[in-house]
């Protein structure tokens, strides 16, 4: 029978783990299964930690003493009914973040601080509820490369700039409990999760329960790969659920992906992660969970499930999970966990029907969509030049470059001059297709002792054959963990990559977020001069414009091994199938297929891989290095902000007077395109003299060379609403032919300035606000693609941004600006952008059906869009042209539209710390 009460319910479902030697329990999914008629086998892994967390926090899922809901819920959840929009409470274990995301984050949390003390409240109440693990990771540039001082220089430079802010992280390390930060240098939050933090497993006064987080970077997917539900959120949500808010989900569709066969020689596991990309974006995933599984996910050890996992965001899942098997086991005891987590773990996955082990299934899940994908079908790869899902094979990306360079205008000459060997005169030659920017970086790929090792490989048998790097292209390693550096210097093959200019310059994301510092010997004003259609090749997952360099349009991802070849080739004009990459000592051509390490040498190399390498390696993670340890903080509750910081000031967000509302006779500020990534919305790169953000700056008597990236002063509001739309390539139909941030102010409402002279957006918000004039963004299809920034909702809103329409956004942008108050508007499916034929004169008025006082808002309720086209000129008096149509309102469950009416997140959560 059911349990009908709270305390019933805990008697019935809390179990004694038998195998324990200690008492140990845990909440019994297979006694739930038993009670609600299900088969626990046929339930995805997904499904099965979801109902874990449910009934485990039961209290919260049930409400007061509501039993019966709690079954509804269950019931619902379990029945694979995935039309249904039934919400649940998800109570995340813990939550991950890196330093560009959680300087914001713990800035809004000191704010918080600060008004609770303000209103007479305790501020030492407002502290993480769950466990929070913060990286520094993001701020490491490349300014020097290639050389064996480039790491120790590049190390100094952080600390120089970014003083300020880790004064900061190290005072909410003091201050906030529950908080843990790992200094800078010792590798990227997510392969720092995979390797130490995550314990697959958790236990608490007694109770396991499995291990799952939230991350406020979107590649938090990553832990995916080990058997970790988990996944990254805005930074904004990310906020709530350190403050002890759920998150709060609809039922979920979960994607069944049926791996079969195995790779074949010479395929890496980035050539997989490519091609499943491209697939599963192709397929549509986007807000869906995936889920791996069947007899190809034995072939792929934990290191290319994470590799797998990590590129969710780019083919659009909200997670990529693995189960948790032998190879998981394997696995933690390789990374040096202790004997006990790893007993516990397989004691617990097996008790709870949480083990996969295919030979002895008796049932398999049942998807609500299936696909299946052979490993042997995959070949080598490579990404570009835009976006990760545009995969390439190997061969097709001479093809792909010359077309784009013909895109351009541009026509290569018929045959391309041998280049002079001295760097100045080779300096005039570089033309369209050379690679300027080739490095190995990104937790994606240096997760992985397989491609890593294998670059290594290939490096030294390109030294012994005696090819050489092209000067023009600047090369760079940045591994994910101190464990790379260690088994690539054990192995002896870090002298290879050294003899190649592939030295160590930091242990960080650097390339891959945008920190690749400055070309080699100033080839920007060359590639500015010639227009050059240039190309960069990194080992990341990113690769949308402006973000590796703004210089540089066409950026292809690659495995580390292939970056090297590049790199030697000095350009992507090439088919490494039939031309050679190079010539040898004796001036004989050698191709890439001459150079590429064969299995037994991989195996071999491998090793060097061992457990005593990662015990030496996190044995004293948190202690910091010298430059950290020489910080001077002062302990305070409160934080001491410095209203002359261009680093760290005090967040507006909680002073918000307004509340979200209906709109009326809003103004456009810009009409995007299709796949606009939060790249596109807020820049992580660096910061430019002539943007409003640099001109800022400047008036603040900060010089061009300490601007810094947009990345390191998030924790600065003034900085990020100049810097919000500031990305170079960004497109807005508005200001055609121009690129960059800029707009047109409309004819109706300049008031004698000239509406066909281009703006920068953050001039004509400012504008528009002075005059009391709402505005609002139009764009097409995927808005938000990308990282999970913050600041591309925050910045919205502090530029008086209401709404934003499109044709469809991206999971965690979308929830972001209902976190902040703004309005996320989704054309209907019939309707595309273009047929609303917009100019951007138009008068915008979004209706809202009902009176607030007396009804609210439902979850996707209809609204209307009226636009109203002015006249030509203001002197006209034809009447203006309406035309209406429906959109849908994107706040998708109840809690959401609580954080909307409160005006965003951090109001809701702060006025539930006050009225305590």
């Amino acid at each position: 029978m059911m349990p009908t009460t709270k305390k019933r319910w805990r008697e019935r479902y809390l179990t004694k783990l038998e195998k324990s030697t200690c008492e140990k329990t845990f909440w019994s999914l297979k006694k739930l299964a038993q009670d609600f008629d299900f088969v626990l086998g046929e339930q995805p892994f997904v499904t099965r930690l979801f109902l874990e967390n449910v009934m485990r926090n039961f209290e919260s899922n049930a409400g007061k003493e509501n039993i019966a809901s709690l079954q509804t819920l269950i019931k619902a959840l379990s029945s694979g009914d995935y039309s249904s929009d039934f919400e649940f409470q998800f109570y995340p274990g813990r939550v991950l973040m890196q330093d560009y995301t959680g300087v914001p984050a713990l800035a809004d949390l000191a704010a918080m601080r600060d008004t609770l003390f303000a209103k007479g409240g305790n501020a030492e109440k407002i502290n993480p509820k769950c466990p929070v693990d913060l990286v520094i990771d993001h701020s490491v540039i490349v300014d020097e490369a290639g050389h064996a001082g480039a790491l120790e220089h590049n190390r100094q430079r952080e600390m120089e700039r970014n003083q300020e802010r880790y004064q900061f992280l190290k005072w909410a390390q003091g201050s906030f409990e529950n908080l843990t930060v790992v200094p800078p240098g010792n590798g990227i939050c997510h392969q720092v999760n995979l390797e130490y933090f995550a314990q697959v497993v958790n236990e608490k006064d007694g109770e396991l329960f499995p291990d799952t987080l939230v991350g406020s970077d979107s590649h938090t997917t990553m832990i995916n790969g080990l058997g970790v539900l988990g996944w990254g959120v805005g930074g904004i949500e990310a906020e709530a659920v350190m403050l002890g808010q759920p998150l709060s989900l609809n039922a979920p569709i979960i994607v069944g992906v049926k791996l079969e066969g195995e790779l074949t020689p010479g395929v890496t596991a980035t050539d997989l992660v490519l091609s499943i990309t491209e697939i599963l974006r192709n397929y549509g995933v986007v807000g869906k969970c995936v889920e791996f599984h069947g007899a190809g996910v034995s072939a792929l050890n934990v290191a290319d499930r994470a590799t797998i996992a990590n590129m969710a965001p780019e083919y659009g899942a909200t997670c990529a999970l693995f189960p948790i098997d032998a190879k998981v086991i394997e696995y933690l005891t390789l990374t040096n966990r202790p004997a006990s987590l790893v007993k516990r773990v397989y004691d617990y996955a097996v008790a709870q029907g949480l083990f996969y082990d295919t030979d002895h299934e008796t049932k398999s899940p049942i998807y609500s969509e299936c696909l299946a994908i052979n490993l042997h079908d995959i070949v080598p790869s490579v990404a570009g030049p835009k976006r990760p899902q545009d995969r390439l094979p190997l061969a097709a990306i001479k093809r792909k470059t010359l077309e784009e360079i013909e895109l351009s205008g541009h026509a290569l000459p018929v045959e391309i001059k041998q280049r002079q060997s001295e760097f100045n005169q080779r300096q005039s030659q570089l033309i369209d297709g050379d690679i300027v920017i080739a490095a190995i970086t990104s937790c994606t790929n240096t997760s992985n002792p397989g491609v890593m090792l294998l670059a290594g490989l290939l490096a030294k048998s390109a030294v012994e054959k005696g090819l050489t790097v092209n000067p023009h292209v600047k090369t760079s390693l940045a591994p994910g963990s101190q464990v790379v550096a260690r088994y690539l210097d054990s192995s002896g093959l870090q002298a290879y990559l050294d003899q190649l200019g592939f030295q160590r310059v930091g242990f960080g994301c650097t390339t891959c977020i945008g920190n690749s510092g400055p070309l080699n010997d100033d080839l920007e004003s060359v590639i500015k001069q010639g227009n050059l259609q240039v190309s960069a090749v990194l080992s990341g997952n990113r690769n949308f414009e402006g973000r590796v360099h703004p210089a540089v349009r066409l950026n292809w991802l690659a495995s580390p091994p292939l970056v090297i070849a590049f790199a030697l080739a000095g350009h992507t004009r090439i088919n490494f199938d039939i031309e050679p990459l190079g010539v040898d000592k004796e001036n004989k051509p050698v191709f890439l297929r001459d150079i590429w390490p064969q299995n037994f040498q991989l195996e071999q190399a491998m090793l060097a891989v061992n457990q005593t390498l990662y015990a030496q390696s996190y044995t004293n993670i948190l202690q910091g290095d010298q430059l950290w340890n020489d910080l001077h903080v002062e302990q305070t509750v409160c934080f001491p902000w410095n209203s002359a910081s261009t680093y760290i000031r005090k967040p507006p967000f909680l002073d918000r007077k307004d509340k979200p509302g209906a709109v009326v006779g809003a103004k456009i500020l810009a009409i995007l395109g299709d796949s606009i990534t939060t790249d596109h919305i807020s820049p992580a790169g660096q910061i430019s003299i002539d943007s409003p953000a640099g001109e800022y700056l400047s008036k603040q008597n900060i010089m061009p060379e300490q601007f810094n990236s947009y990345g390191s002063r998030r924790g600065n509001h003034e900085v990020m609403v100049r810097g919000t739309f500031a990305n170079k390539r960004l497109k807005n139909n508005m200001a055609t032919p121009m690129e960059g941030g800029f707009t047109r102010l409309s004819n109706d409402s300049s008031k004698g300035l000239n509406p066909t002279e281009p703006v920068s957006i953050f001039s004509a918000s400012q504008y528009y606000t002075d005059n009391n004039i709402p505005v609002v963004i139009f764009a097409g299809k995927e808005y938000g693609t990308g990282s999970s920034r913050d600041w591309a909702a925050k910045g919205c809103l502090l530029l008086n941004v209401k709404a934003v329409i499109a044709e469809s956004f991206e999971r965690i942008h979308r929830s972001n600006l209902v976190g902040m108050g703004i309005m996320p508007l989704q054309l209907l499916p019939e309707v595309r952008l273009n047929d609303l034929k917009l100019l951007g004169d138009e008068s915008i008025t979004i209706q809202w059906p009902v009176d607030l006082d007396e009804q609210q808002l439902e979850p996707k309720q209809r609204l209307s869009l009226v636009i109203t086209s002015v006249p030509p000129s203001v002197s006209q008096s034809a009447a203006p042209a309406n035309q209406t149509t429906s959109v849908i309102l994107r706040i998708d469950n109840s809690r959401e539209l609580d954080y909307f009416f409160a005006g965003g997140v951090l109001p809701y959560v702060a006025q539930q710390f006050i009225g305590q």
